[in-house]
């Protein structure tokens, strides 16, 4: 492992000389060293000083070009300085924190370099360098951080247990760099996170999702799914997903284990570059597979409509775990509903009706939508799994060709509920919502085009039928 270097910005040279000026020592800390070291792009550079941080960051705002204007945040001590080099630079003094127990918030105060290191979450984050004349870029290592680096290991500076208690939100986080960074927390931190799972309750339930999220993003988001099952602290902040584990038996009968199949659903995703919210969409395609999980000698193990409950319960998981609400969770909520229907068109022919009916339902979605279903493919059978693939290829070729021709992506049908009251001199009712979707399978199933004068024909042949007439003789069709 390198010991990192600071880039050639002069930016650290100005930071340095006004350090000085103010005769306050300050180095840069955390995140920034740390992702130097392991030659990763990183952009929050935090500088310590000890000394007032607010008073550093305006002396170095007025050796900028144009004065740097400085935003100070007085209630936590510190301030931020942008920069044309180096984007935003966060300056705070050193401190020392102290915690109540039933809180997370610290009580904060004055301190020394080696208190801020100290009140650090992880080694591998209480690395840094001088900004100091005397010995600029010199590497800080009080708690054998680099050595963590190269053995990729999450360990805490002092005691975990001290850590984890005053802190809870730091057992997610080791967890989430886990995952980022693909290290092993170190067997005494590990242990003091299965010791301490309880403490996570008293934070916020929008700093906990921050990290599930980080989770959820990095390269193999199953180790750290995996992390916090086995930790326990899945039961305790997402116990719908923790309730996917585990396999039943009945005679010869058995299902697959749910929780480790939707990993590896997750990972196929995570790998084909989906983002946050089909991630998401991965995380919750069987998230109802529990509740609906039924037993039938003949038969074996079922999940019918799992699809349709889980599809029911994302406004209420995403409501719960402060997720948006917007076109993110409606997204998610389609792709759950439907990540069952790719799969049946490929056992079985391939319809131009069928492929319709997906397009017109998944609109946008529909390559997200197979995305999910190619992830969704986990057989160990190799040749079943090849087979499906196939079957898959078929199916988009299939979909490509019907939405050339008939353009099914968020189609609207030409014939609206307001042209159904106005044609027959209906109010809103059971024969309007009828009728209309009358002409929508039609369209659907191929039966008539979706242009007004097919559509308009088979309207007044379906008024016909429940003894319709189009409203005084001079009506026309609105051709």
């Amino acid at each position: 492992m390198n010991t990192p270097q600071l880039p050639e910005l002069p930016i650290f040279r100005t930071i340095a000389d006004a350090a000085g000026a103010l005769g306050q020592p300050a180095y840069v800390i955390g995140g920034y060293v740390r992702d130097l070291a392991l030659g990763r792009a990183s952009k929050d550079i935090d500088v310590v000083t000890v000394g007032d941080g607010i008073a550093l960051a305006q002396e170095v705002g007025r050796r900028l070009p144009g004065r740097g204007k400085v935003t100070v945040f007085k209630n936590f001590g510190t301030a931020m300085l942008p920069t044309q080099e180096a984007g935003e630079i966060e300056f705070v003094g050193a401190r020392k924190e102290s915690y109540r127990a039933e809180s997370r918030k610290p009580e904060v105060e004055t301190g020394t370099l080696e208190d801020d290191l100290a009140r650090r979450d992880f080694t591998i984050n209480a690395l840094g360098l001088s900004l100091n004349p005397a010995d600029f870029g010199a590497l800080v290592d009080r708690y054998g951080g680099m050595q963590d680096l190269s053995t990729q290991t999450i360990r805490t500076p002092l005691g975990p247990d001290v850590t984890f208690s005053d802190d809870p939100l730091r057992m997610m986080r080791a967890v989430r760099f886990a995952s980022q960074l693909g290290f092993d927390i170190e067997p005494d931190t590990y242990d003091a996170i299965v010791r301490n799972k309880e403490r996570i309750k008293i934070v916020s339930q929008e700093r906990i999702t921050t990290e599930l999220n980080k989770i959820i993003e990095s390269p193999l988001p199953s180790y750290g799914f995996k992390l916090l099952f086995q930790t326990g602290l899945l039961h305790l902040i997402f116990p719908k997903m923790a309730q996917l584990y585990g396999v039943e038996k009945v005679g010869k009968h058995a299902h697959k284990d749910n929780f480790y199949h939707t990993l590896q659903v997750l990972d196929n995703v995570a790998a084909a570059g989906g983002d946050l919210w089909l991630r998401w969409a991965a995380v919750l395609h069987d998230i109802a597979k529990p509740a609906t999980k039924r037993y039938f000698p003949a038969q074996g193990w079922t999940f019918h409509g799992h699809e349709d409950k889980g599809a029911r319960w994302v406004p209420g998981i995403f409501a719960e775990l402060k997720l948006p609400q917007g076109e993110e969770m409606r997204m998610v909520q389609k792709l759950v509903r439907l990540h069952l229907r790719p799969i049946a068109l490929v056992k079985e022919t391939v319809t131009a009706a069928a492929v319709r009916r997906l397009l017109f339902e998944a609109g946008d979605d529909i390559d997200r939508l197979m995305l999910l279903c190619r992830a969704d493919i986990t057989s160990k059978d190799h040749e079943r799994k090849a087979r499906y693939l196939r079957n898959f290829t078929e199916v988009e070729e299939k979909l490509k060709e019907v939405e050339a021709q008939d353009h099914l992506r968020n189609f609207k049908p030409v014939i609206t509920g307001e042209i159904i009251m106005e044609a027959f001199g209906l109010k809103p009712s059971k024969d309007v919502g009828e009728l209309k979707n009358a002409v929508l399978e039609a369209i659907l199933e191929g039966t008539i085009k979706n242009e007004m004068a097919e559509a308009w024909a088979f309207l007044l042949q379906q008024g016909a039928a429940r003894g319709l007439r189009p409203e005084g003789t001079s009506f026309h069709s609105p051709v």
